[in-house]
This record gives structure tokens, C-alpha cells and sequence, in this order.
């Protein structure tokens, strides 16, 4: 498997816009966080994390082939779980269900740091003292971090957790990276 800085790098060599680099690292967070909770490889969910939407400039214009490329791309790389969780993290557009807790983690957890994200860079302290019950007040804000997908965050509930327990989890995991990715 692909290590932790090799992964990086091939992030970075194939990610330009640094507001994805942040994205990754912040899915990298959280992934993490959701494998130690769910007693799964801390190490590959956070390097998947990290690596899920290694293609996003490349599809740019071809949606539907948004993980479909990714997964190409880190053949051989990783095993096959974390391949089909990056196929299926863009199911709707590319046809590939999420099956398995790791593919649905992946999908709630990558898209909760938008909402998680964006509440930050509203607020003076920025991820000091957030709190679950404030992204569930934005979660109903529907023009808020409008592109969100809340429905896709709500399955969260596909891998055990309760919307308020997922967004505990999750405000911890970005805090703990919060300087590398300007929320702090």
C-alpha cells in the first residue's frame, strides 16, 4: 500500500487548487476518525480519504468520471476495498452503489467537511468551540454551503452513527488538522 507521504505527494503533483488540498486533508481527518470508531484500518481510511478525489481536476468536465479516474489512478496503490470506496463515494454520477461501511463512510465523510467547513470560516473562532447542534441548525439552512449534499451526509446513520455523534466526530478530526487547512 501507498504510504502516507507518498500519498501526499501524488495529491499534490495531481491537485492544484489548494481549497481541494484542504478538502483532502480534511476527508483524510475524518476517515481516520470514523475507522478508529468503527474498529476498522485507521491507516487506509485516512489515506483514502486523503486520495478520493485525486481525479477532481481531471473530471471537471466529465462528472460521471469523477472516481471512476481516481480509482484507475491508485490501482496497485491500494486494495481493492479502498478502490471501490472511491468508485462509489461519486455513485450517483458514476453508476457504482455504495455497498459496504468503508464506501458509505467515505461518502458522509468527505462531504461533511464542506458543511463543517464553511460554518468555520463564518465564525470569528473558526473550529474552536463548534458545535454539533449548530451544523444541524445549517443543515436546515438549505443556502448555506448550498452545494452540500445533506442527504448524503444523513448516511452517516448506514454506518451506525447518529447525526449528532457523526458530527461530534467529525468537528474533532478537522480540529486536530484545523492549521494545516486555515481554520485555525
Amino acid at each position: 500500500m501507498i504510504s502516507r507521504d507518498e500519498a501526499l505527494e501524488l495529491l499534490k503533483s495531481n491537485v492544484k487548487e489548494e481549497n481541494l488540498i484542504q478538502h483532502s486533508l480534511e476527508s483524510e481527518a475524518v476517515l481516520g476518525a470514523l475507522a478508529e470508531k468503527l474498529g476498522q484500518d485507521v491507516e487506509l481510511w485516512s489515506i483514502t480519504g486523503l486520495l478520493h478525489d485525486l481525479d477532481y481536476s481531471e473530471t471537471a468536465e466529465t462528472p460521471e468520471r469523477h472516481g471512476l479516474i481516481a480509482a484507475e489512478m491508485l490501482e496497485g496503490k491500494l486494495p481493492e476495498e479502498a478502490i471501490q470506496a472511491i468508485r462509489a463515494h461519486n455513485g450517483d454520477m458514476t453508476g457504482v452503489p455504495p455497498q459496504t461501511d468503508f464506501d458509505f463512510a467515505l461518502r458522509c465523510g468527505e462531504t461533511v467537511t464542506g458543511l463543517i467547513h464553511a460554518n468555520a470560516l463564518m465564525r470569528p473562532e473558526k473550529m474552536n468551540g463548534m458545535a454539533p447542534k449548530s451544523l444541524k441548525k445549517k443543515m436546515k439552512a438549505k443556502a448555506f454551503a448550498a452545494s452540500v449534499d445533506r442527504e448524503i451526509i444523513k448516511e452517516c446513520d448506514k454506518i451506525g452513527l447518529e447525526l449528532g455523534d457523526f458530527f461530534a466526530l467529525s468537528i474533532e478530526a478537522i480540529t486536530k488538522v484545523a492549521p494545516e487547512v486555515g481554520l485555525d
